[in-house]
């Protein structure tokens, strides 16, 4: 069975930092683009990050540019989504999502594999 699981989820105070992990269990992410996305309460899902399947190149969505950073390791299997200098607007469930190409994207319906989400909670 196909699956990803995210973890590191939790509280945190402003200004705090978390990495979240997203493992892959049932097929390799050697040849797919990860991106992690968010959700908020009332919002829409929002894409965050994404890594290409070699690693070679990130992007970010410009509201954690400078916080955040993504990282890959094909030979466990696992994305991480480092976060740092947490904000309150940072408050989501997070998922991570596995896109069958090269390349990234940042519309969540070209992803075909999903994660159960991990809630990132930022208050003091």
């Amino acid at each position: 069975q196909l699956q990803l699981v995210e973890s590191g989820g939790g509280l945190v105070q402003p200004g705090g930092s978390l990495r979240l992990s997203c493992v892959a269990s049932g097929f390799t992410l050697d040849y797919y683009a990860i991106g992690w996305f968010r959700q908020a309460p009332g919002k829409e899902r929002e894409g965050v990050s994404c890594v290409m399947s070699t690693g070679g190149r990130t992007n970010y969505a410009d509201s954690v540019k400078g916080r955040f950073t993504i990282a890959r390791d094909n030979a466990k299997n696992t994305v991480y989504l480092q976060m740092n200098s947490l904000k309150p607007e940072d408050t989501a469930i997070y998922y991570c999502a596995a896109r069958s190409s090269y390349y990234c994207s940042g519309y969540a319906t070209e992803y075909g594999y999903w994660g159960q989400g991990t809630q990132v909670t930022v208050a003091s």
